[in-house]
């Protein structure tokens, strides 16, 4: 009997593997992004510092992964309260205004963990014990987010069509992979254009290592090829996420989009976003959306830190603003799980 294979293999390890809360270790368990897939290596994060740090050095990568991992950190600081109530709730309150300081652009941090420190603070109110329901309530949204992932990937393969070759940039995450694996699922051969993403790499790595598992042709490009590639013809589709989607339809995604978006436009190339589940309510254009500017000194070295390949001279400065924003008349439709929208109507998500 022939058995079908409803989740992507590339999605297999992402949900169980990349992030958790260890009850044994009493710790938060995280793969490092910056050494996979060439090792596999997991971190034991045992201190909402050490939370905090592995998000704001690239150990944890993606807007849903890093917040998951953050609501994971309040959890484990709610596991850890020896004092008053009152003071409880004054070092909880600490504890997330330091997790949300770690990465300022992506909205799914600034859900999760004013989600989670509500429950917290709500179970301290009532004099329980606020550990296991903030972890449960995290939980719940990694759950939700894998649902979220499945339904936005599914609504977006219907938008490729066969023999379509798809640029991407950076890493699109698992709404990506559900996309890819159900147009396969269906007949549809494609092929995976990835960006390098440079300085980390994500694309070279990250990327590829998902799309080669999952059995996706990919090609690799370095960051400032794909106009030429549009203009030749090599290029059909450019599909990628975003780290904030606002009302009024801009994204911002890694540095990088927003260059990629102009040339799909001159070149009559559609462009859509994974727009998981839908826009920032909070955040109604792109001239409010925080830009991440992170140290100069990370586009001096291949994979952005020091103990790898200097690509750069001495004696220079840099500037590394993390992620740029692309404006909707750039956008031809942003996916969700809930459906495909206009840039200009994404709003009707909430209706």
């Amino acid at each position: 009997m022939d058995t079908i294979i409803e989740t992507p293999p590339a999605l297999l390890a992402d949900r169980f593997k990349t992030l958790r809360y260890d009850e044994a270790e009493r710790a938060v368990v995280v793969l490092n992004r910056r050494k996979y897939p060439f090792q596999v290596e997991y971190v034991t994060l045992r201190t909402v510092e050490a939370v905090a740090q592995a998000i704001e050095d690239m150990t944890v990568q993606g807007g849903p992964p890093l917040a998951y991992v953050a609501g994971l950190g309040l959890a484990m600081a709610a596991r850890d309260l020896d004092a008053s109530p009152t003071r409880q709730a004054a070092y909880l309150e600490q504890v997330a205004k330091r997790l949300l300081a770690t990465r300022p652009t992506a909205d799914d941090l600034n859900h999760i963990i004013p989600m989670a420190l509500g429950v917290a603070l709500a179970a301290l109110r009532e004099g329980h014990d606020p550990f296991r329901p903030t972890l449960d309530a995290v939980n719940a949204e990694i759950e939700r987010g894998n649902t979220v992932s499945r339904l936005c990937g599914q609504h977006a393969a219907w938008l490729l069509c066969d023999g379509d070759q798809i640029l991407t940039h950076c890493i699109a995450g698992a709404a990506l992979c559900w996309m890819l694996w159900t147009a396969k699922q269906s007949g549809k051969q494609v092929t995976l254009i990835g960006c390098e993403t440079r300085p980390y790499f994500q694309g070279a790595r990250l990327t590829a290592a998902s799309a080669q598992e999952m059995g996706i042709p990919f090609k690799l490009i370095t960051d400032g090829m794909s106009a030429h590639l549009m203009s030749t013809g090599r290029i059909d589709k450019f599909i990628c996420a975003a780290d904030r989607v606002t009302l009024d339809g801009h994204i911002t995604n890694k540095i990088g989009t927003l260059q990629h978006a102009i040339a799909a436009r001159h070149f009559g190339k559609p462009f859509y976003v994974l727009g998981y589940d839908g826009p920032d309510p909070t955040t109604e254009t792109g001239a409010q959306i925080p830009i991440e500017e992170r140290k100069p000194d990370e586009i001096f070295y291949a994979k952005g830190e020091e103990g790898t390949v200097r690509t750069a001279i001495h004696g220079i400065n840099g500037y590394y603003p993390a992620f740029d924003i692309t404006p909707p008349h750039l956008i031809s439709a942003i996916v969700t799980d809930r459906g495909i929208f206009a840039p200009d109507a994404v709003r009707a998500y909430f209706d």
